[in-house]
């Protein structure tokens, strides 16, 4: 009976709590920017550290005012075969929306 009790207390205080958070912590999938992000700008890709490590392109990050040029770089695959499949801007009904870059198997 005791461990029903706190299962319970537990459903209500994280239904409370839920409730009480602000909207925008509740939104799933990211932020949504009214504003297309720029072109992407060219970055001379530097000799790679050694064998196994794969460019990851630089990218337009939203920083909550205005977009920021965030910088590419090498990252060593995490297993062998795995291709990168770069992050992207999304046009939605909502707005612009960020999908973030991923380490998966070749398309």
């Amino acid at each position: 009976m005791k461990l029903l009790n706190v299962l319970l207390a537990c459903a209500l205080g994280s239904g409370i709590f839920g409730a009480a958070l602000p909207a925008s912590a509740q939104v799933y999938g990211g932020v949504y920017i009214q504003t297309a992000p720029p072109a992407a700008i060219y970055e001379a890709v530097p000799v790679a550290p050694g064998p196994g490590y794969f460019w990851v392109g630089g990218f337009w990050q939203w920083n909550g005012y205005r977009y920021a040029w965030t910088r590419g770089h090498y990252a060593y695959r995490p297993y062998a075969g795995a291709a990168w499949h770069a992050g992207h801007w999304v046009n939605g009904r909502r707005g612009w929306s960020w999908r973030a870059g991923q380490w998966g198997p070749p398309y």
